[in-house]
């Protein structure tokens, strides 16, 4: 969870402050098709570049975490 989350948290900030400063075109268009354009860009991005390379730097560091002895790892 806290992976996607960190993941799509920026992507959409990014994405409404674009729709934000591209205000006359698209501050006419009904919410819908706003929830739509974004979503439309955020979940294939986050799919397909942002969470598999957030997964893998997190995976990196539990591993670390463990080699170095820094918690508790399972064996």
């Amino acid at each position: 969870m806290v992976v996607t989350w960190v993941s799509i948290f920026p992507l959409v900030t990014v994405g409404m402050t674009v729709m934000t400063l591209s205000g006359p075109i698209t501050a006419t268009w009904p919410t819908w098709l706003r929830a739509l354009s974004l979503t439309g860009v955020v979940v294939p991005t986050a799919v397909y570049f942002v969470v598999p390379r957030v997964l893998a730097l997190s995976v990196r560091w539990m591993s670390w975490r463990c080699r170095n002895g820094t918690s508790r790892c399972s064996s």
